[in-house]
């Protein structure tokens, strides 16, 4: 018998370190703490950032669906709204080098300034770690972590899944919708979507 349970144990621990959806952010739940380096070098950690709003934004340069985003504006203006509100947008890459999407830290860089995007911080993530802590799925992926550090929205930019930045306007901004609603005090109404886009493109 105590083999066996030895052996359950063990099994237990393996599937819960190689299996990423064991590990996934769980609206209601603490978020994922991390550590990574953003575009300037510099380590920014999820844990630092307690008592603000943070919104994840995991990015593709090359991914069609990232690209009419950009293109129409819609995920620039979002940036905007909400940091001049103090809230912290993380943008990240989670693109393994010689895979669609990785840029070093010069690349991203260069990418914001041509979109005229305005995250607070590009954070680089080619080994996949924060991606997988998070079982980000897609670019975009989004997510809102409250002052708590608990999750409060996991899923997509909108209701709109596109590659045409003319048929963006007028979508259900989710993630607007949800810093509105926690700011507010209230339950978010709509705390989870699917999300849509290209593949986040891990090891």
């Amino acid at each position: 018998m105590k083999v066996l349970l030895k052996n359950f144990a063990l099994s237990m621990l393996f599937l819960l370190f190689t299996n990423p959806l064991a590990l996934a952010a769980k609206v209601g739940e603490p978020a994922p703490d991390f550590s990574g380096v953003d575009s300037k070098g510099k380590t920014v950690s999820l844990s630092q950032l307690k008592g603000k709003y943070v919104v994840l934004e995991w990015h593709n340069e090359g991914c069609p669906y990232v690209v009419a985003q950009y293109k129409s504006k819609h995920m620039q203006n979002t940036q905007k709204e909400w940091t001049k509100k103090g809230v912290v947008w993380l943008s990240v890459i989670s693109s393994a080098k010689g895979k669609q999407g990785y840029v070093d830290g010069k690349g991203a860089d260069a990418d914001v300034k041509s979109n005229g995007a305005a995250p607070t911080a590009t954070i680089l993530d080619p080994t996949g770690q924060i991606g997988h802590a998070y079982d980000a799925q897609t670019t975009p992926h989004m997510f809102v972590v409250d002052p708590h550090g608990t999750l409060v929205y996991n899923g997509a930019i909108d209701d709109h899944a596109t590659t045409d930045a003319s048929e963006v306007g007028g979508s259900i901004n989710y993630v607007s919708a949800a810093l509105t609603d926690s700011m507010a005090g209230k339950p978010v109404s709509h705390a989870t979507s699917r999300p849509y886009g290209c593949g986040v493109k891990y090891p």
